[in-house]
């Protein structure tokens, strides 16, 4: 099987309650944050290691947030589900909520670290604007300096602002308790 076929969140629950496993792929700390009850965290990232524990005759269910990630790595999710049936949550956690199916959800984690990014490098692009403006032209600076560093995660893959936020204490806490 060299892709998986898309199952609304309504069949999806259908076969979780026949027994099939739901496999979140999302990274650690969205998982903490928000998960559908049952599921089995095993991110993208890691996929290939160690997949859960399963019997040929079981379904496998693989989900992220949007969809978006499953989609585009629906072969790689395929080749480990191999010998069974499997199949993508259209449209992710988001369908599943708006579905109106149930979600665990715990406030006290942190926001996944993505969304970390987006707010640091967004206050540090307005304040770099608003030096600029009413303080001194040089701290345009640095706007262009978190605009390159943007561009170079998207370009290389590596982004040195999530590794920097992963590690603060926030973000050590609730990976290890989501590991």
């Amino acid at each position: 099987m060299s892709s998986l076929q898309s199952i609304s969140p309504a069949r999806a629950a259908e076969l979780i309650k026949a027994g099939a496993l739901l496999i979140d792929v999302r990274e650690a700390d969205e998982h903490a944050r928000e998960h559908i009850p049952g599921a089995q965290h095993n991110a993208l990232s890691r996929i290939g290691e160690a997949m859960p524990s399963h019997r040929e005759d079981n379904v496998l269910i693989f989900h992220c947030r949007s969809g978006a990630r499953t989609r585009s790595n629906a072969a790689k999710l395929a080749a480990t589900a191999q010998n069974c049936q499997a199949y993508i949550l259209e449209g992710g956690l988001d369908a599943w909520k708006n579905a109106g199916l149930p979600v665990a959800l715990d406030r006290s984690q942190p926001i996944d670290i993505m969304r970390q990014v987006q707010i640091a490098a967004g206050s540090l692009v307005l304040l770099g604007v608003a030096l600029g403006v009413w303080v001194s032209p040089v701290f345009y600076a640095l706007s262009a300096f978190v605009g390159g560093g943007l561009l170079f995660a998207g370009v290389s893959g590596f982004c040195g602002m999530a590794r920097l936020l992963a590690v603060m204490p926030w973000n050590r806490q609730s990976l290890g308790q989501a590991q």
